[in-house]
């Protein structure tokens, strides 16, 4: 608790610290990314369901916010809940066809399940189509959601959202669902002899999993004040969601924050060290890091650290 509150306290202070903007931006997007990993993690780690479609609840998020913004004027804070009742609807329209199909099927149905979106994304003029939506600029207010002049509220907001993820997750540790979850990932039909209606868990996880992640995708439409499908619904976000989890330990709670702290600011590095050769030479750095530490630390930092503890205290 000493450590917690010591490590909460260094996030309050750290933007009076550091007043840089470009650290400020850094931080923020640690903790959007982490919150987005954590919520994989609640799907993927705890009940053993591989999806590399996340990026379909995000973009879900994005656009159901600034849609009811753009269109209806409606404020973003009312799209934010509006954004993630969408997304939980949506998440058991695909999840219910697609547990039926289990392991690599799964995943693979997921990556099938993302093009689609992202393609009808494109194509439909009444959400912008391939040129995206704009949200308009308002005077600087916490009810607009919007902060020109300063970026400090945006980092605060971010901090809260992330804490009440780590909260949700850690309660689903704790409880009575999140020993489903794990039973459910262990071997499904020893979980269903035993009375757990395997389906419904399931459907139950991907609905946390998918609201989580659309409220992560409706503050960075306030963020950056515009999305395309582009940014919002591509592939890649899906993997690097899942990479940072498994990266920093997945199934554990703070495996996809150790992930997040680490690959989000490595990638910066790389990105700025290396990033104008025009060889794409930052992402083999980046690419081969992330390699190493998947195939010698399988179990993610956090299991390592685990590990070492152990043995210290033997």
């Amino acid at each position: 608790m000493v450590a917690l509150g010591i490590l909460l306290l260094a996030a309050v202070v750290f933007p009076w610290v550091f007043r840089l903007p470009y650290h400020r931006d850094l931080v923020i997007r640690i903790f959007l990314y982490a919150m987005l990993a954590q919520a994989w993690n609640i799907l993927a780690g705890y009940c053993g369901q591989i999806s590399l479609g996340h990026a379909v609840f995000f973009g879900t998020g994005a656009y159901t916010s600034t849609v009811l913004q753009v269109t209806w004027g409606v404020n973003p804070w009312l799209g934010l809940p509006a954004g993630i009742a969408t997304a939980v609807a949506l998440s058991l329209v695909i999840g219910y066809p697609c547990f039926r199909l289990r392991g690599h099927y799964f995943a693979i149905a997921t990556i099938a399940v993302g093009e689609i979106v992202q393609t009808l994304a494109i194509n439909w003029e009444f959400i912008g189509g391939a040129r995206g939506l704009t949200i308009p600029f308002q005077k600087d207010s916490l009810l607009a959601f919007q902060f020109a002049t300063s970026k400090y509220p945006y980092y605060y907001i971010m901090l809260a959202l992330l804490a009440i993820c780590m909260l949700v997750s850690w309660r689903i540790e704790r409880t009575r669902l999140g020993y489903y979850f794990r039973a459910i990932r262990e071997d499904p039909e020893a979980a269903q002899s035993v009375g757990i209606s395997v389906t419904k868990y399931k459907l139950v996880a991907m609905a946390i999993s998918a609201g989580v992640v659309a409220a992560g995708g409706t503050f960075y439409a306030q963020y950056v004040l515009y999305l395309d499908p582009d940014s919002v619904l591509p592939l890649s976000l899906s993997i690097l969601v899942c990479l940072l989890a498994v990266v920093g330990g997945v199934g554990t709670l703070w495996g996809p924050l150790v992930g997040a702290a680490l690959l989000i600011p490595l990638s910066e590095f790389t990105r700025i060290q290396f990033g104008g050769t025009g060889r794409a030479v930052d992402l083999l750095i980046y690419g081969a890091l992330m390699t190493i530490v998947a195939v010698f630390q399988p179990a993610g930092l956090v299991g390592m650290f685990r590990r070492r503890l152990g043995h210290w205290g033997r």
